[in-house]
């Protein structure tokens, strides 16, 4: 949850993140297809049917869902990281549905991510959303007071690693990773996600866990080298690095998206070319990325829906570049950032009641195939005006334009395409490739255009 809100209800910054990654940690869920639709506050019979209906058609390796486990009451989105106890007993789902959901993803060719809070506990007692009493510090049947870390203080100093990784998050009970007993539990509860068909899981708040309490419990699980991602957000200067992380599995970069954003709205999309490790960010082969996730499109450090073109833009550049695992965020209309999911999570059509579904955006769904296509491909045949119009392509796999200029631009672009036919998967046109790989297209203000092998009819 980054920085997870307290009961008092002020906004969580970022803070660390996971999703499960192999023995040898690499970037991107195994296989094919390397992208995460990230289905926010979606319940678990919401995603079962898009799963079906969406994520497996269109070509995405993964869905994660919210954290499945028994929570604190309440309408805001920030309790479902305030777990009270590991039993599945949400506000989105109970076990069974849980069970379904996995079984109706894996039918669908589609792998299932849990977002996984293992940090810490609750800020406070009362009744679980599933009945579990508690308080603070004792959580009847799974932990009590010495299973917890002894600093009961906020964190407040990110240049010291032990106030980070002992105390307090936003005043919610910290638990002592380092502890046989809470590793136990901990992989417990993980285990039993595992027995349920889970394939990954995103490690929420990880930069508040010691890296080595991370793999240790990592170690114990039925499947030590299941996907695994990590949230650890990157501050200079600080004590924990996400770095350090590496080892374990996947790191979430959130540089990633904090530069996406400022390049799109105050620079130009010519520094484009070298994004990712040339940028001096973690290596393609450990790192996830997104435009936006549930914490920064609330807390203003990422572009999100509400940018519209220059988001959807963005998300396209994404899936296109050869950097990284993408997530792309799908949740919900907010003006209050603490405000819930519409009908507690319910989704009865994608664009109603206030459901975004930015993963079925056509611009957006469409690049999923054109990355699942182009995977492995080098860059390559990269133009740019010297501000906002870039184009590039994915060796002889696929081609990508965008021009974020205020007017339409037409050109003539060199491609390593074979000649032939294809179809734009942005405007649903075809365009034609000559002998010599190249083809001329004009591109309206804030669009885009993309074509890959093997799409040659719109």
């Amino acid at each position: 949850m980054a920085r997870t809100r307290a009961l008092s209800g002020a906004l969580a910054l970022a803070a660390a993140a996971a999703v499960l990654a192999p023995t040898t940690a690499q970037a991107a869920p195994p296989g094919t297809k390397d992208v995460t639709a990230v289905l926010f506050e979606w319940n678990f019979a919401s995603v079962a049917k898009e799963c079906t209906s969406t994520l497996g058609p269109a070509g995405y390796g993964y869905v994660q869902v919210s954290p499945p486990a028994e929570h604190i009451q309440g309408a805001q989105w920030w309790t479902s990281y305030q777990p009270v106890s590991y039993r599945i007993a949400g506000r989105l789902g109970d076990r069974a549905a849980f069970q379904a959901m996995v079984n109706t993803c894996h039918a669908a060719g589609v792998k299932v991510v849990a977002d996984a809070v293992i940090n810490h506990m609750s800020a406070g007692g009362g009744t679980g959303t599933g009945g579990s009493s508690y308080s603070k510090y004792d959580y009847p049947g799974l932990y009590s007071y010495a299973d917890f870390d002894d600093c009961t203080a906020q964190v407040s100093n990110y240049q010291d690693r032990w106030n980070v990784q002992h105390c307090e998050l936003v005043g919610l009970a910290d638990l002592d990773t380092g502890e046989e007993y809470v590793r136990s539990a901990v992989a417990g509860y993980l285990n039993d996600l595992l027995s349920l068909g889970v394939d990954g899981f995103r490690i929420d708040a990880a930069k508040h866990i010691d890296t080595a309490d991370l793999a240790a419990i990592k170690s114990r699980l039925s499947n030590p080298s299941v996907y695994w991602k990590q949230e650890v957000i990157y501050g200079a200067g600080e004590a924990v690095q996400p770095t350090e992380y590496t080892g374990n599995g996947d790191v979430q970069e959130f540089r990633y998206a904090f530069d996406l954003k400022r390049v799109f709205t105050n620079e130009n999309l010519a520094y484009l070319k070298n994004y990712g490790e040339g940028w001096g960010y973690l290596s393609n082969s450990v790192a996830g990325v997104f435009v936006d996730n549930h914490d920064t499109e609330r807390n203003g450090s990422t572009l999100d829906y509400k940018d519209g073109a220059t988001y959807t833009l963005a998300n396209v550049f994404m899936l296109a570049y050869p950097y990284g695992a993408p997530d792309i965020n799908s949740g919900y209309e907010w003006s209050d950032v603490d405000a819930g999911p519409p009908n507690g999570g319910a989704v009865k059509a994608c664009w109603q009641d206030g459901w975004k579904c930015q993963h079925d955006w056509p611009e957006i769904r469409s690049m999923v195939a054109f990355r699942n296509a182009t995977r492995g491909e080098s860059l390559t045949n990269w133009w740019d005006d010297g501000a906002d119009a870039i184009a590039f392509g994915r060796g002889a796999k696929g081609y990508v334009a965008l021009n974020h200029e205020s007017s339409s631009q037409t050109r003539t672009y060199q491609t390593s395409l074979p000649a032939g036919t294809y179809c734009d998967v942005q405007s649903n046109t075809t365009v034609s490739v000559n002998a010599g790989g190249q083809f001329a297209a004009t591109l309206g203000a804030g669009t885009a255009l993309a074509i890959y092998a093997g799409k040659s009819s719109c």
